[in-house]
């Protein structure tokens, strides 16, 4: 009976640790996921410290003979070398993570306008990783950059998990928490996201700017008011008065009726 010899330890961890960056490199898992082009245009959108490296792998899977454009923000020092050949299609931004900085302010300006008079013959392409949500900043009326930041760089200080600091960013945010979804319609959304967060729900990777968002107003004010994070009187006068107009949208909301995740 012959035995089997064990893999040395260090060689079985590097192998896996291999296994594990390969399964999220955008090169290897995003072609298959990607669909038909569609009848009209498509517009690309997205955040995250990897969404350079999905946009040059769409790049270089995309027909060349169909419409592709838009607009990604990613972490500064995170794009990586454009592929020898590979033509740029789609416009990368960089900005501040983890706090937010003016540059994330006017690339989520600029992504939101892009998504603006589209049709249901166009198609929107999401992409979205971890980081998204501090790159992707884009506070709802009366509230200031500062704000953001201020209450970014609380939430982190705070011990709050990523759940919670999301639920709060949701409801400062005019893209995040569904918002960006929403914009888009009626035309349909594709989101390809890679996960950083425990339990990969896509409504908590990057706060969710694609998806339906299942918390409440009243739920931020209790996260912040547990975790002593000062906010403006403005904030704070609206979730208590449960404003609508700073209420995300919610999965019956008609206008995230075709936008789904992979």
């Amino acid at each position: 009976m012959t035995s089997v010899q064990a893999p040395e330890p260090r060689a079985a961890l590097r192998a896996l640790f291999d296994a594990a960056v390969r399964a999220a490199q955008p090169a290897h898992v995003l072609p298959a996921h990607l669909p038909p082009p569609p009848n009209g245009r498509t517009v690309v959108v997205g955040a995250g410290k990897a969404a350079a490296a999905m946009v040059h792998a769409l790049e270089a899977h995309w027909p060349t003979d169909a419409p592709l454009s838009g607009c990604v923000v990613t972490r500064y020092g995170h794009v990586p070398p454009r592929p020898s050949g590979l033509a740029a299609r789609i416009e990368i931004r960089e900005a501040a993570h983890p706090v937010p900085d003016a540059a994330g302010l006017a690339a989520a300006e600029h992504i939101l306008s892009l998504v603006q008079g589209l049709t249901p013959d166009d198609l929107v392409l999401c992409l979205i990783s971890g980081g998204g949500s501090a790159l992707l900043t884009l506070p709802l009326d009366g509230i200031t950059l500062a704000d953001k930041q201020a209450i970014n760089q609380a939430l982190l200080y705070s011990g709050a998990h990523i759940g919670e600091m999301n639920t709060v960013r949701k409801h400062l945010s005019r893209i995040k928490g569904g918002r960006l979804a929403a914009a888009c319609a009626p035309a349909p959304v594709l989101t390809l996201a890679i996960s950083d967060v425990p339990g990969d729900d896509p409504a908590v990777i990057a706060s969710g700017p694609t998806v339906a968002d299942d918390s409440r107003c009243s739920e931020a004010l209790e996260i912040v008011e547990r975790h002593g994070i000062a906010v403006p009187d403005l904030v704070r006068r609206a979730w208590l008065a449960v404003d609508p107009t700073w209420e995300t949208p919610k999965a019956d909301d008609p206008r995230l009726a075709k936008a789904r995740v992979q």
